[in-house]
């Protein structure tokens, strides 16, 4: 493990995985076996998504615990359904956002970052994300092709402080790579002083996803130390700010 001052200077690599469908019995199954395993060494960060209404609410509380007790843990907020992450509709996304994140501690699940589902981030929900402590990784190094070239999206290729409304700043680690980013990266460099990679745990029911999933880990793991989310939360300062006080996003 390396020392927080070396995290300041150094290049390193992690790994979160989207959690949205953690009552499928096969895509957890997966997904608690490649935990567990920590393919490249990476202890892989679960960010999950809550339990709907009408959701196996006990359930959900034993697999969030056992995603707990083996790597970083974190909120990934769906605001429309489970199978639709960005919010319709109208209302305020920050809100939901509070309430999931104070529900989680009142069952004991102490989350310490934050995705927004289908990459949604605005200045609400970043100042909802700073109130519970949670540092944010919705950004991304690229803009997803299925967003509408006015939908709220903050891009960062490395992380950043972002400067809210009211002056605070809230740690942004974004999100840099996909499985497909890490498959191309074989025959390339990566640039980055930090990557991030990140995966959907419906990603494992694909065999051919699975399979360079793994294999895209384990290259990246001989490119760059492998830390987790918690370590680099600890140890990175970014000498970035990006102010979101005047920003659609």
């Amino acid at each position: 493990m390396p020392h927080t001052e070396d995290i300041l200077h150094g290049r390193y690599a992690v790994v979160s995985c989207h959690v949205e469908r953690p009552l499928d019995d096969e895509a957890w199954r997966r997904f608690a076996a490649l935990q567990k395993r920590r393919p490249g060494r990476f202890a892989i960060a679960a960010l999950m998504r809550p339990p709907a209404p009408g959701e196996d609410e006990q359930l959900w509380l034993e697999r969030a615990r056992e995603a707990q007790a083996h790597g970083p843990f974190g909120l990934h907020t769906h605001w429309t359904a489970p199978d639709h992450a960005r919010p319709t509709g109208g209302g305020d996304p920050a809100v939901l956002v509070r309430e999931q994140g104070r529900w989680l501690r009142s069952v004991g699940l102490e989350a310490r970052f934050f995705c927004g589902g289908g990459w949604y981030l605005d200045a609400a929900v970043a100042e909802a994300v700073a109130e519970l402590g949670y540092t944010d990784c919705t950004a991304t190094a690229f803009r997803p092709e299925y967003l509408a070239p006015d939908a709220p999206h903050v891009e960062l290729h490395e992380p950043a402080w972002l400067e809210l409304r009211d002056g605070r700043r809230l740690l942004e680690l974004p999100t840099t790579h996909s499985i497909g980013m890490l498959a191309r990266g074989l025959l390339g460099p990566f640039r980055r002083q930090v990557v991030h990679a990140y995966f959907h745990d419906t990603d494992l029911l694909d065999g051919r996803r699975y399979t360079a999933l793994r294999v895209g880990l384990a290259f990246l793991a001989l490119k760059r130390t492998t830390v987790d989310l918690d370590e680099l939360q600890r140890g990175l300062r970014p000498e970035k700010t990006m102010s979101l006080a005047n920003s659609r996003a």
